[in-house]
This record gives C-alpha cells, sequence and structure tokens, in this order.
C-alpha cells in the first residue's frame, strides 16, 4: 500500500501543476485585463501556459508523426506505422513506406527502454527511412500491463530480441542504440549458438554500456556506490489504481524524469524561463525547437521493477556481459559464438552517459568474428544524444554505418548512389542545429 500511495502521490502532484498552469493561462488571458497595461499579466499566462504544457506531456505517449518521403521519381511517400509482431510488453513495428520497391537493406533498430518511449528515436527513423526498410522496438509503458502478464527482466528482454531478430531474417542489419547494446549482443549469440544461420549480418552498437568498468561516469558511480536493497527502497513504486498495472512494481517514470533532469538542471531551468518570455512576448510557436524537445524528453513511461533492477545488478554492478558470464533461462551465453555477424560500435567523444571504452569493449568479446569484420568509430565532440540523434548522426555516423552494412554484405552503393544519398544529407542539415545536440538524455 505504502508503494501505491507513493505512486499516486506523484500522479496527484504532476495532476495538481497541470491543473495550475491552466488556471493560469486562463485567468492571465482574461480578455478584461487587457484593460490594464500591467505585463504581470501577460506573464502569468504564458507561465500557464508553459507549466500546463510541460505537465500534461509526461503521462502522453508522443506519436511518431514521420514526414513523408521523398523518392527519386519525384513523388512523396507516405510512411505507415504497422505493427510486424505483437507481445505483453513490447512491440515489433514496421515503417511501411507506401509504394516504393523494398530496400536491400533491412534495418532493425532496439530501441532502448529506459525511460522514454521508442519515439526519442524519431530523427534517427526519418534519416534512416530514405536508404531502409526499417522496423523498431516499440516498448509499453509498465503501468498499463495487467499484473497477470508476469514478468519482464533482462532475460525476457533478451528473448524478445532473439524472436524478433529471428522472425526478420538473417538478412536484417541490427542497431542497438545504448541500453539494450550488452543484449543484443547477447541475443546476437543466442541466434549463433542454436541458429547458425539466422545470425544478423551486421551488428552495430552505439554507445553502450557493454563495459560499464571501462569508463567511469555519474551513472557508473551511482550504480557501484548504491546497495541493491536501497535501490529498491529509493525507487521501486506499486503502479496507481489509476491505471491497467495497478499492483505492478515499477521504477515510475515521473521519478526517472525527476533525476534526469537533476543530471542538467542549470540548462533545463533556463530553458524553460526562455520559454516562459518567449510566450509573453509573442515569439513562441507551436512547433518550435522548444516544445519539439521537451515533447518528447518530458513523456516518460514506468520501467518493471525486476528488469530495472537485473539491469543495473547484472550488467552495471556483477558485469555479467563484459565478463561473458551472462545467462538466459539458466543457460550460459558465450558471445564467442558469434561468428558470420560483422560488428560495429560507435561512441561519442564527449558521452557522459556511456564514455568512450564501455561500448567498444565489445569488439574484445567477439573472438569468433575476424578482425577484418569489425569496426569501431569515435565521433569528436559528441554528446551521447548526438550519436544516434542529433547532427553528428545525420552528418558523419549515418553514412558510415550504411557504408559498414554495404561492405559487409558485399553489395555496396555505386559511386552515383552514395553521392546523392549524402549529398541530400548534406542538404537537409545544412544550417540545422538539434537543441541539446550534445546534452544529457539518459537512454
Amino acid at each position: 500500500m505504502k508503494g501505491i500511495i507513493s505512486y499516486d502521490a506523484m500522479e496527484t502532484i504532476r495532476n495538481t501543476n497541470e491543473w495550475l498552469g491552466a488556471t493560469a493561462r486562463a485567468i492571465g488571458g482574461y480578455p478584461a485585463f487587457a484593460l490594464a497595461p500591467n505585463p504581470m499579466f501577460r506573464m502569468m499566462a504564458a507561465w500557464g501556459k508553459v507549466t500546463e504544457r510541460s505537465f500534461s506531456r509526461m503521462v502522453i505517449k508522443p506519436d511518431w508523426e514521420i514526414p513523408a518521403i521523398a523518392g527519386e521519381d519525384g513523388q512523396d511517400h507516405i510512411v505507415y506505422v504497422e505493427p510486424e509482431l505483437k507481445r505483453p510488453f513490447g512491440d515489433l513495428i514496421r515503417f511501411r513506406v507506401a509504394r516504393r520497391d523494398p530496400k536491400p537493406r533491412k534495418v532493425l533498430l532496439v530501441a532502448p527502454m529506459s525511460g522514454h518511449y521508442a519515439t526519442l528515436m524519431r530523427s534517427t527513423v526519418t534519416s534512416l527511412l530514405p536508404d531502409c526498410d526499417l522496423y523498431v522496438t516499440d516498448w509499453h509503458n509498465a503501468r498499463d500491463i495487467p499484473v497477470s502478464e508476469g514478468k519482464f527482466d533482462v532475460e525476457d528482454y533478451t528473448a524478445y530480441l532473439v524472436d524478433f531478430i529471428r522472425h526478420l531474417g538473417p538478412d536484417v542489419h541490427v542497431i542497438a542504440v545504448c541500453q539494450p547494446a550488452p543484449l543484443a549482443l547477447a541475443a546476437t549469440a543466442i541466434l549463433a549458438e542454436d541458429t547458425p544461420e539466422a545470425q544478423p549480418r551486421t551488428l552495430t552498437l552505439i554507445g553502450g554500456p557493454v563495459n560499464p568498468d571501462a569508463a567511469a561516469t555519474e551513472v557508473t558511480d551511482f550504480g557501484n556506490r548504491v546497495t541493491m536493497g536501497e535501490l529498491e527502497h529509493l525507487v521501486i513504486q506499486s503502479v496507481g489504481f489509476k491505471y491497467r498495472g495497478a499492483g505492478r512494481m515499477v521504477y515510475p517514470g515521473l521519478a526517472q524524469l525527476g533525476s534526469f533532469i537533476a543530471m542538467n538542471a542549470e540548462n533545463h531551468a533556463k530553458a524553460f524561463a526562455d520559454q516562459i518570455f518567449a510566450e509573453a512576448r509573442g515569439t513562441a510557436s507551436e512547433g518550435d525547437k522548444h516544445n519539439r524537445f521537451y515533447d518528447e524528453y518530458l513523456a516518460v513511461m514506468d520501467m518493471t521493477a525486476e528488469f530495472y533492477l537485473s539491469t543495473v545488478e547484472r550488467i552495471f554492478k556483477n558485469l555479467e556481459i563484459a565478463e561473458n558470464r551472462f545467462e538466459v533461462n539458466g543457460r550460459s551465453v558465450d558471445i564467442g559464438k558469434i561468428t558470420s555477424t560483422a560488428v560495429m560500435t560507435v561512441e561519442g567523444a564527449n558521452d557522459d552517459i556511456s564514455a568512450p571504452g564501455q561500448c567498444v569493449a565489445a569488439l574484445d568479446l567477439c573472438t569468433g568474428v575476424p578482425d577484418a569484420r569489425k569496426a569501431q568509430h569515435l565521433e569528436p565532440g559528441a554528446g551521447h544524444y548526438g550519436i544516434f540523434a542529433g547532427k553528428s548522426w545525420r552528418l558523419n555516423i549515418r553514412p558510415l554505418v550504411l557504408d559498414f552494412m554495404d561492405e559487409a554484405t558485399s553489395q555496396p552503393e555505386t559511386q552515383a548512389t552514395r553521392k546523392r544519398r549524402r549529398s541530400r544529407q548534406a542538404q537537409d542539415d545544412c544550417g540545422v542545429n538539434d537543441p541539446m545536440d550534445s546534452g544529457k538524455i539518459a537512454v
């Protein structure tokens, strides 16, 4: 009962702040107050609008809103998001591009389950769609999953990835971003041992904690300072009565959001203050940078308690992946069994979530993969967000990943195709900067 009360208390605080924002916006915007030449009312309305929007977004799952893809024939091809496989804790979804022939690259983008929805990777999806047939793991909010569906921990997550990869076939290219990188590595090893012909063609790991001890960060230091008992007592709560998953033990999204913001509190405070003044001056808009960024950043989801705790204990504390001691359902997973899959790692030089060294450790674990089928890239000046969704990804990393896929499958692009692709990408990025391109988004 204590956990449920705490969970509902957080939701009550969120709901109250949303209501206060709506009230301030309505009062400050009351027509009669326009007769009083006092900027207080305009500031009140601006504060209310920003506050209401911010707190309401915390319980809304964002839409993908993928724009149409321009074809070489000059036509726009509409993108449809369709479920490929449905599972209780997460679906495999497909981005079907209407009236377009299948692309030679079939890509599975493994989204992290770390507090944000898979839509956090919207820009990554948009950048890959012109050149790939794309599938994404769409994880569900634990608060909406009934207790009767059972548990979901790192072993279940790995089993989901095995099923998804096997379903897509051996011609698939897997890209795992941050948290799922070590588990995608384990899933590939399971396929390599059980059905070697089902191994994916390539596995690209981006900013993932394969060996968290390789380079210390604030995240790894926290995991080492806190015991599992303390962690469970401090952050694990029961879903409140309002949701279908009432009674399920979770790490609440609102609690995670508080830790996300605390990691970079000064920048966030300045961003919201600037937005309030922009609203008061009338220079803010529905689709401006602030709203686009924070509509996604503030949308958080609950994680099952067993997934969060097993991730901390087995991946960060016990280093089961880093030391090749990981087990799934009682069977040992030997990463050295991976043989035919080409493996690439990508890291950001300024990544303070998964620091350089943590992800590239995967290459040493893949003892069965020839050195000629291994690659690594360290992006100068890039933070965590930038290496998979920012300008660094679009301009530098994305072309390298696509070329790696082509080289690994002996299906290289023609020089004209590669030139056309990079030219189009450069035009798209000309003069465009992502908000917080090097910022801290914990995924």
